[in-house]
């Protein structure tokens, strides 16, 4: 599979099957790329009804050429545990964000929601935040504004009384029931609207199939989720006790030949 950058012909491929309608994954088998490549290359150009072969690539030379005249502070420049990557660390958070752009959220939550999910800790301040992204730290507090209310992350402190940012395990539940519960606002103003409009009327009839598609839907996710989270945390408990009975029987010495000889004596 083919590395580095794009190449200017490689983007006018894109863009032809963007303009064909062809999926990212189908484009990028044509191209043999990564569909993390070519995702990434669409959504930092403006996305799929916007994206420009020519503007993506003078694009991406003054982007290269700025990185050559300053060093930025990336996830390559702090130390990496487990022997990782630096630059496949710094890639790999670059697509997430993509990604997570994507699904509809904005620019600046998607990157501070992908630095925090790819710390171990699950956690950082609002000055480690500013660091590693190199944003203003009223950027960050706007984008911690906007998770925050969607569910994403938490704050706590610190035994310094710092104030932390959070994701953990349940961030995505969480999320999820955030979401549900914001529907049933829309599904209460829309029946408040068929008594207004009559019920006898197509435009309270529209309303009223609104406001029951959206309660199947409401209710269906958090049954799901809920039914997801007991799940998978019945199957992290069963591999943690697993974990640790196999702990406690590599802890414990096996009996000698003598003292297996008198137990079965003794029965």
């Amino acid at each position: 599979m083919p590395g580095g950058r794009l190449t200017q012909q490689e983007r006018q491929q894109i863009a032809s099957g963007l303009a064909d309608g062809l999926a990212y994954a189908e484009i990028a088998r044509r191209l043999d790329r990564p569909t993390s490549t070519i995702t990434r290359e669409v959504m930092r150009n403006g996305g799929p009804t916007a994206y420009r072969a020519d503007l993506a690539h003078r694009a991406t030379e003054r982007r290269a050429h700025r990185r050559r005249q300053t060093a930025p502070r990336g996830p390559d420049t702090f130390p990496q545990a487990h022997g990782r990557d630096a630059e496949a660390v710094r890639e790999y958070e670059e697509a997430f964000t993509t990604v997570l752009m994507a699904s509809g959220m904005p620019k600046m939550m998607s990157r501070v929601m992908a630095c925090l999910t790819l710390t171990d800790t699950g956690s950082l301040t609002a000055s480690d935040l500013v660091q590693r992204l190199q944003v203003s730290p009223a950027s960050v507090s706007k984008a911690i504004t906007y998770l925050e209310e969607q569910a994403f992350v938490r704050r706590e402190r610190d035994e310094r009384r710092r104030e932390r940012y959070v994701v953990d395990d349940d961030v995505w539940y969480q999320s999820m029931l955030a979401s549900a519960r914001a529907l049933t606002q829309v599904i209460d103003i829309a029946r408040q609207g068929v008594g207004i409009l009559g019920p006898a009327t197509p435009a309270a009839a529209r309303l009223e199939n609104i406001a029951r598609f959206l309660d199947f839907v409401s209710e269906s996710t958090i049954r799901a989720a809920e039914q997801a989270r007991a799940v998978l945390h019945t199957k992290a408990d069963a591999a943690a006790e697993a974990r640790e009975g196999a702990d406690e029987g590599a802890a414990t010495p096996a009996p000698t030949r003598d003292e297996s000889t008198r137990a079965q004596a003794s029965r």
